[in-house]
This record gives structure tokens, C-alpha cells and sequence, in this order.
């Protein structure tokens, strides 16, 4: 059933005047986020303590997960929300390499997001000095991938070109050579059609503040394969992951499946926010979401092509290598950004020279893509960003 792009639009609670092209990097409010969030503080006001059991809040993690698990291609209590991506990236390798205690090489990319591969060099040095962490070039993985890799850490979408991964090939591939594959989902949930199951993933990681819409400092989500589910013993073990956390034993016994993932107590408020923008999805085909972004992507390239050609285009042409967003690079990529933002078209600079704008067809349409192709090609044109107000760097970029 074709989806009402309009209809979505409506849902989200946008400024007046601005076109977002963000959401890659933090999506915006829904409009029943701040009544859902009400609601929870009422619950927190007239309930105190007994939240956790009257409204819920307990059970929420695996509710909430359940509801991501459908748009990720997860069977239902395969994923569970809590902490932060770092630290699910962190239990998912931790759980990876005890699994596969005779390798002790894991493989990434040099285009991973450099949080990812500070967990893993982490790791490394807290396993000793047997351990280690190689990187590649992103097209080199698949050639990579020997019988020394005890596990692959890979983002399936680039968070600075937007170039994407060959899930089911890579997983394929790392199967075959005896390795485990954790997937990390951040620029990919929300954004592109993904099947963990169909692509016989091991565990996969994600974020739900970007295209998920959960807001800043929403919690992670963490996924394991049912055939690891008993299997898979989490480093960080966590008094929630504990098989019966109010029992307070001194020893650790992990929970059943999904749930030995937990860690820290849940974020409820957050979750609320998560819970409200989930209902955005409700009847959403995410191929025809991800069909509609790279027509949005094709006439932003195009329109910049004319207007801009002194951007060098550093996302990958072909449909089938890209994500949701585009990326430019330019020497002066920072001041270009901050001259855009200044007239209302919000994208974001990733260093060293990146600019970055995502395309989310639930609340970006064709009229935004020409508008903010304009206002770049002015601000290209006439040098507009070559002021000092716009080389100021700001901790955020």
C-alpha cells in the first residue's frame, strides 16, 4: 500500500520555516511525543516506586524492543533497549569473542564510526595483548575476512559517506571463514530495509535517536540471533540481565535469551518519547521509505550538480551502495555547513571536510530538496560562507 508522505509530515512537530536534513544525526520530535512524555511523569508523580510495577516500566525494554525488532527483520524477543550504543557494541563483541575463543583478530573498517572502533581497542588491551582490532578500507572487507577473524564489527551504513554495505554477502562471507558478525544499525534502522534473519546475523546494535526520532540521549537497542540466545554471556553483567535481578544474589546468573543483554536501570522518560515516534511506523513499508529517499537523494545530486559544482559528491551513485543521506566534501566543508544552517537548512560537518544531509521522506518532500538546493547554490555562488562568524568552530559540529 503506497504510503501518504504528507499524511507522516503532519506528524512531526518541525519549525516553522526550516528544512531538516539532519535526521542522520538526530531526528525530529513527534507531536505525541510530549503527551506520551506526560503521561510518564504523571505516572513517576502519582505512582513513585510503584511505577515499575503498575505502569510497566520494567517490561518496557523488551515491549519497546519488540517493536523494533519489526523494523529491523528480528523475530519477537530477539531485542531489547538499554544503556547506550557503546556499551551494546561493547556486549556484543565481548559475547562474539567468547564464543569464538580460538580466533583473536576483530575486523572493521576505517569508515566505522571511531566510537565503535574505541570500544573494540578497549576491549582489546582489557583482554590482553593477544587480542587485536585490524581495519580496512570499506571495500576491502569482504577480501579481509580469513580464518584469523574470530568476528566483524561492521556499521552497514557509513555514518560520513553514506556508502552501504553488503549485509547478507559480508555475514555469508564470515560464516564461511568460521567468524561471528556484529552489525551495527545506527544510520541503518528507520532509514533502509533490514532483515537480521534473512541475512543470518549474529547480533546487531543500533541507536534510536536518529532516524528512530527517540530524541537526544535516547537509549540503544542490542539484537541477538535466537541460536545464540543461551549461548551468549554478557561481559557487562548487569543486576537487570541477572536471571532474577530482585533476588540481590552475589553471584551472576544470566537471564533468559534477550533479556542477559540488560544492563543499567531502563530510561523511562526516553523510552516514552521512543514509544510515541514508533507509532509513526505503524503500517509503513520501509523499501518504499528508503525508494522515496534516494529519489529525494537523485534530485538533490542533480539540483547541486548545476547550482554547486565545486562540492565533490562523496556518497556512492548507485541505489544499491547507499543509505538515506549524501555527503559533499570541500577545504572549507565547516563554514559552508554553518552558512547553510544560518538560512534554514539544517545538515551537519563531519571532519575532515564532510558535509552531510540526510534525506527522510516522512517529513523531507520534493518542494524542501529545491528549496535547500537553492540556498546552497547561492551560498555557493557568491562565497556567502567566507565570513568569520562561519569558520567559529563550535563544540557540536
Amino acid at each position: 500500500m503506497p504510503i501518504d508522505f504528507a499524511a507522516t509530515k503532519a506528524l512531526f512537530d518541525l519549525p516553522e520555516g526550516v528544512i531538516y536534513l539532519d535526521g542522520n544525526s538526530l531526528g525530529p520530535m513527534v507531536k505525541t511525543a510530549p503527551a506520551r512524555m506526560t503521561q510518564a511523569l504523571h505516572e513517576w508523580q502519582d505512582l513513585l516506586i510503584r511505577g515499575w510495577n503498575k505502569a510497566g516500566w520494567m517490561a518496557q525494554p523488551a515491549q519497546i524492543g519488540d517493536r523494533i525488532a519489526k523494523l529491523i527483520g528480528a523475530p519477537a524477543g530477539t531485542v531489547v533497549l538499554g544503556d547506550t550504543l557503546s556499551i551494546k557494541v561493547y556486549q556484543a563483541l565481548a559475547s562474539a569473542l567468547e564464543m569464538n575463543p580460538k580466533r583473536r583478530v576483530i575486523l572493521s573498517d576505517t569508515g566505522n564510526f571511531p566510537s565503535d572502533l574505541y570500544m573494540a581497542e578497549g576491549l582489546c588491551r582489557t583482554l590482553g595483548g593477544q587480542y587485536r582490532l585490524k581495519t580496512v578500507a570499506p571495500e576491502e572487507v569482504m577480501s579481509a575476512i580469513d580464518d584469523s577473524v574470530a568476528v566483524t564489527l561492521i556499521t552497514e551504513v557509513d555514518y560520513r559517506t553514506g556508502r552501504r554495505h553488503d549485509m547478507t554477502d559480508i555475514t555469508k562471507r564470515a560464516h564461511e571463514m568460521g567468524a561471528l558478525t556484529v552489525w551495527d544499525l545506527a544510520h541503518s534502522a528507520g532509514a533502509i530495509p533490514v532483515n537480521l534473519t534473512a541475512a543470518k546475523a549474529d547480533f546487531a546494535v543500533g541507536c534510536t535517536y536518529k532516524y528512530l526520532n527517540s530524541g537526544p540521549g535516547g537509549p540503544a537497542f542490542i539484537y541477538v540471533a535466537p541460536r545464540h540466545a543461551e549461548v551468549a554471556c554478557p561481559a557487562l553483567s548487569g543486576w537487570l540481565g541477572h536471571e532474577s535481578p530482585f533476588d540481590f544474589d552475589l553471584g551472576y546468573r544470566p537471564g533468559r535469551g534477550i533479556e542477559r543483554m540488560r544492563v543499567g536501570t531502563p530510561p523511562v522518560l526516553q523510552i516514552a518519547a521512543l514509544d510515541a515516534a514508533l507509532d509513526v511506523w505503524e503500517g509503513v513499508d520501509l523499501a518504499e521509505v528508503h525508494r522515496q529517499s534516494l529519489r529525494l537523494q537523485d534530485q538533490f545530486i542533480k539540483g547541486l550538480e548545476t547550482r554547486a559544482p565545486m562540492l565533490q559528491l562523496n556518497t556512492p551513485r548507485s541505489h544499491l551502495m547507499r543509505g538515506s543521506q549524501v555527503s559533499y566534501r570541500h577545504p572549507e566543508g565547516y563554514a559552508i555547513m554553518q552558512a547553510i544552517i544560518a538560512e534554514g537548512v539544517i545538515g551537519d560537518f563531519r571532519a575532515p571536510d564532510n558535509l552531510r544531509f540526510g534525506f527522510t521522506p516522512l517529513y523531507i518532500d520534493e518542494d524542501d530538496v529545491a528549496r535547500a538546493v537553492s540556498v546552497i547554490g547561492k551560498i555557493m555562488e557568491y562565497g556567502s560562507w567566507d565570513k568569520p562568524e562561519f569558520k567559529q568552530r563550535s563544540r557540536v559540529t
